[in-house]
């Protein structure tokens, strides 16, 4: 293992030497302020507010909001403030904890609860633009009402978050950061989280990827007073429509229960916060596939395979104030889930299932220490130790019929993988008059050991290809020359002959020469324990800099570096601006811009790849001999794999393999418009390069393969088997048109809509893409997986007659991009992604008519192939609907002035909620089947589930939930 030991003492050192010149210079005693804005709860702005700060010492400050809804309290002297809000014809807003931490401008905007029998009386005015780096008009915040329009369930959520950042157009996805950290797996209940913050100053250098795809999740705080939150949730298959790829209307039901209890520890010093979910889910997962029945005859199949998962979420956290300067939050979590039959659905049978548990246990400390009024310093600390455990349904051999069905095992078997992780974050925030100065850095390190006998029992595989033509007899059908006529012969079709002439007691070679036979086998054997250990550093400095009220300018470096490969300059600059044109004296117009570099992490996940598949650790072989093939459906036995003539197969990282980059440009323009609009326009441009991909360094030369001879092929390495090599040899190109509006129309009604259009090509889709030709990669260049053309969301919050909440949203895109391939390996490289060429005959034999197209799977030499994901998928239409009401009872009193004591109504809610998930139950196939030798080619064999859809099983879902909070 190599480490960069100079690179990560030099930037260690350097982050050292900063942080103490810092905590020497600035040393003055200057206050600060806090500013926002205060809006009711659909976000109309609330004149004349009374805004009060009340200290530690018990010194109060009290500000009234203009005529834009904003407040501005000066004069703060570092430490911990309770704020409330009040204003006619709202509930009163208080107990909220605020630290003030030196000379900055510190902004926090209040929603109040509009008491709606006298809404009239509302003031409503349009909101200034804002230069500030962080004021993006087309950043998302969700809190308080817009978190509860959110869908319940962890999975759905994440869905739903990645429409909003239209993350399947872009290469990795999104970011998900729980309190400032990576996320682990899956999200926490939506119950326990405060806000969540896409797209936030998307250029800033202390992000090592674009904001744009970044979600900020923060989990709910703390607080002064006792907090009681409860939740019940129910879904069940009476209350949902039948998988439109099902059969019947499986059995279906969903239970989540959630309770928080927050509240002091120590009087004005600590505060705890205790969470606890449970989810139970029974599911089932829908195979649709082309199986052979008794009488070995080609049937279509379908079937509902229960599944089930448990999750069990729990978070407890403290907040303790070591002085008015110095505070710290403690959190620990355990999530231990199990689920059963995964793999299974689509073309994959029910024997294939396998379970898996999983727990992870999560500690988590963070710091914020206000140096001197000017200088704040935050370090964070998180641990990560994780057990996950697979145990296969059955210990059989895989069988794959490519574009039909697969059977037999799993073959993961039994594994166990352990893993422990940690992350070190300091970062140190300057004031600077009306600057900032932020810089730090983030330190990770990753240790998995993995006990993985995956396929150690073998697989076959059966795939299409030219075979004699049989009459109704299965006997062989000959031509004018008395020879055998021959067919382009389907996966299924050549697995049925197998089974067939197999039952008959017929020899293999008999068997192979009527078109029968497997097409590959595979096996691993060797020590089935490989481990990895990664570690990756990144330092930043970003410096916002206000060149005047009108413009901003931010400049920023990040560099980062890590072992296990080597790519040590990776620098990345980043620049943006905000710019308020001169004469627009309310600023309704705001023009940004921004360019940064961003590098992309070599994952732990492909190391660890590499070390187990070294040729020693263990030993894969990918068989093509028919010798050892006919031996089917027996699994050969691999003790000495000299005595067989069998080469293994090796998985490497290339010896120049950088790290991936891009860079990324955009310029939007933000317009204040009336009626409350808001209007943004983004163009953004990105090039990647240095992309991921996989390749066969060692296939067969061009030329030199037979599909039907034994042995052919001569390999640049001799008398080794195939080498499948990480490289950085991959590049894409992408560009996104971004509309974006909303409204705040009036009190009871707002909107928001963006619109994207997208053009993406690349050569390749990620570290596991393998070209069709390994020796030519020129033809891999076209238009991208990620290349969705058009995509468009809707949503907002409509509050009806009988104090019912609606919250609509609405998600749409085109089709998405998949590739066609011949479902044959005819250049040796054991991979089945040859693509087939547009036909120029239409009574050539093997020509297949499609409704994408005449293809021809048996191109001449020089006959031009089609391009990469040259099919187009079915559009995508979904709507989820959420009704909400809420019931408010009781009274309360609170300490208020000497001798006094102030009534708080109606502290407790019960809150009723009914969801519909595509409601109109429209039907979204999901990506077709590309296999030109499958009788399913161009079929969906599945329901998308992307946005929050559908779960698998049914199509529409009707979700009854009820809370009580006080």
């Amino acid at each position: 293992m190599r480490v960069h030991s100079r690179a990560f003492s030099t930037t260690t050192g350097l982050l050292l030497s900063l942080m103490l010149t810092a905590s020497l210079v600035f040393t003055q005693e200057r206050a600060g302020s806090l500013r926002g804005q205060v809006t009711d709860q659909f976000g109309a702005r609330i004149v004349g507010a009374s805004v009060v700060l009340v200290g530690a010492d018990g010194k109060k400050k009290e500000v009234s909001t203009n005529a834009e809804g904003r407040y501005v309290v000066n004069g703060l002297e570092p430490g911990r403030y309770s704020l409330s809000v009040n204003s006619k014809n709202f509930a009163l807003y208080e107990n909220a904890e605020v630290e003030i931490t030196g000379q900055e401008q510190k902004t926090l905007d209040v929603a109040l609860t509009v008491a709606l029998a006298k809404v009239e009386e509302i003031t409503v005015v349009n909101e200034a633009g804002s230069t500030d780096p962080s004021s993006n008009a087309n950043s998302i915040v969700l809190r308080g009402k817009d978190l509860d329009a959110l869908p319940d369930d962890p999975d759905e959520l994440a869905a739903v978050l990645d429409a909003l950042t239209g993350a399947s157009a872009i290469p990795g996805g999104s970011q998900i950061f729980i309190d400032g950290f990576s996320g682990g797996r899956g999200l926490p209940p939506r119950a326990g989280i405060s806000e969540i913050v896409i797209n936030q100053n998307p250029y800033t250098a202390e992000y090592e990827r674009l904001g744009f795809s970044r979600i900020d999740i923060r989990l709910s705080p703390t607080t002064e007073a006792f907090r009681v939150e409860s939740e019940f949730f129910l879904n069940h298959q009476t209350l949902n429509a039948r998988n439109p790829y099902a059969d019947r209307r499986a059995p279906t039901q969903s239970r989540y229960y959630f309770g928080a209890l927050s509240g002091p520890l120590i009087n004005k010093s600590a505060s705890f916060y205790a969470a606890v979910q449970r989810r139970d889910t029974d599911d089932n997962a829908i195979v649709n596939a082309i199986i052979l029945d008794s009488g070995f005859n080609i049937v279509p199949f379908s079937d509902s395979v229960p599944t089930a998962n448990r999750v069990l979420y729990t978070d407890l956290r403290v907040n303790y104030a070591l002085n008015k300067n110095n505070s710290m939050v403690f959190n620990y979590q355990v999530i231990p889930t199990s689920t059963t039959n995964i793999s299974v659905g689509d073309l994959s049978l029910a024997s294939r299932g396998y379970n898996i548990s999983n727990t992870d246990h999560v500690f988590r400390i963070s710091n914020t220490m206000i140096v001197n009024p000017t200088v704040v310093n935050q370090t964070r600390f998180q641990y990560v130790r994780g057990r996950f455990e697979k145990e296969s349904n059955t210990f059989d051999p895989t069988i794959s019929v490519l574009g039909a069905f697969t059977g037999g095992g799993s073959g993961v078997n039994q594994s166990v993988t352990k893993t422990s992780r940690w992350e070190a974050h300091n970062y140190t925030t300057i004031a600077l008059g009306g600057n900032t100065l932020r810089f730090g850095g983030r330190l990770r390190h990753v240790n998995i050991d993995d006990s993985s006998p995956t396929n150690f029992n073998g697989a076959y595989v059966f795939a299409g290809g030219p075979g004699p033509r049989l009459d109704a007899n299965n006997q062989m059908v000959l031509g004018d020359n008395n020879q055998p006529i021959m067919d382009e012969l389907s996966s299924i079709e050549r697995y049925r002959r197998t089974l067939l002439f197999l039952n008959q007691g017929l020899f293999p070679d008999v068997i192979r020469t009527l078109g029968g036979g497997a097409s590959q086998f595979s096996i691993v054997t060797g020590d089935a324990l490989a481990s990895v250990g990664q570690i990756d550093l990144g330092v930043f400095a970003q410096f916002d800099w206000r060149v005047r009220p009108s413009f901003t300018l931010g400049l920023g470096l990040r560099y980062e570096t890590q072992n296990n490969i080597s790519s040590p300059l990776n620098f990345g600059p980043r620049l943006s601006f905000a710019w308020a044109p001169a004469g627009d004296t309310k600023r309704k117009t705001v023009i940004r811009g921004g360019f940064g570099v961003f590098y992309v992490r070599f994952a732990e996940s492909l190391t660890l790849q590499a070390n187990r598949f070294n040729g020693l650790n263990q030993q894969q072989f990918i068989v093509t001999n028919p010798v050892i093939l006919d031996l089917f459906p027996r699994v050969p036995e691999i003790e000495n794999p000299q005595s067989l003539a069998l080469l293994q197969t090796v998985r490497r990282v290339a010896d120049d393999l950088q790290a991936p980059y891009s860079y990324q440009t955009s310029i939007s323009v933000e317009r204040k418009l009336p009626h409350n609009f808001a209007l943004t326009m983004t163009y953004l441009n990105a090039r990647y390069l240095h992309m991921l991909r996989s390749r066969n360094i060692n296939a067969p030369l061009p030329g030199t393969f037979d599909p039907e001879g034994s042995g052919s092929g001569v390999r640049p390495v001799a008398n080794n088997g195939n080498i499948f090599q990480y490289e950085s040899s991959g590049r894409l190109n992408q560009n996104q048109y971004i509309v974006t509006v909303n409204s705040r129309l009036n009190p009871r009604l707002s909107i928001f809509a963006n619109y994207i259009l997208n053009t993406v090509s690349s050569d390749t889709d990620g570290p596991g893409n393998f070209p069709a030709n390994s020796y030519d990669l020129s033809g891999e260049y076209g238009r991208s997986s990620f290349d969705i053309r058009h995509r468009s969301s809707i949503g907002g919050t409509i509050d009806g007659l009988w104090g019912l909440s609606l919250n609509p949203f609405i998600t749409m895109r085109s089709g998405v991009p998949f590739n066609i391939t011949t479902g044959r390996d005819t250049n040796g490289d054991t991979i089945f992604l040859e693509r087939p060429a547009l036909a120029n005959d239409l009574n050539k034999t093997g020509v297949v008519t499609t409704d994408f197209g005449a293809f021809d799977p048996n191109p001449d030499p020089g006959q031009a192939l089609i391009p990469i994901n040259y099919g187009i998928g079915p559009a995508f239409f979904n709507a989820n609907l959420r009704v909400t009401k809420t019931f408010t009872f009781g009274q309360t009193f609170l300490p208020g002035a000497p001798g006094k004591v102030a009534k708080r109504d109606s502290p407790y809610r019960l809150i009723f909620v009914i969801t519909a998930q595509n409601l109109f139950n429209n039907v979204n196939p999901g990506v077709p089947v590309g296999n030109l030798t499958s009788p399913l080619f161009g079929q969906s064999t599945s329901n998308s589930t992307e946005a929050g859809a559908s779960r698998v099983s049914s199509n529409r879902r009707i979700n009854i939930a009820i809370r009580f909070n006080f």
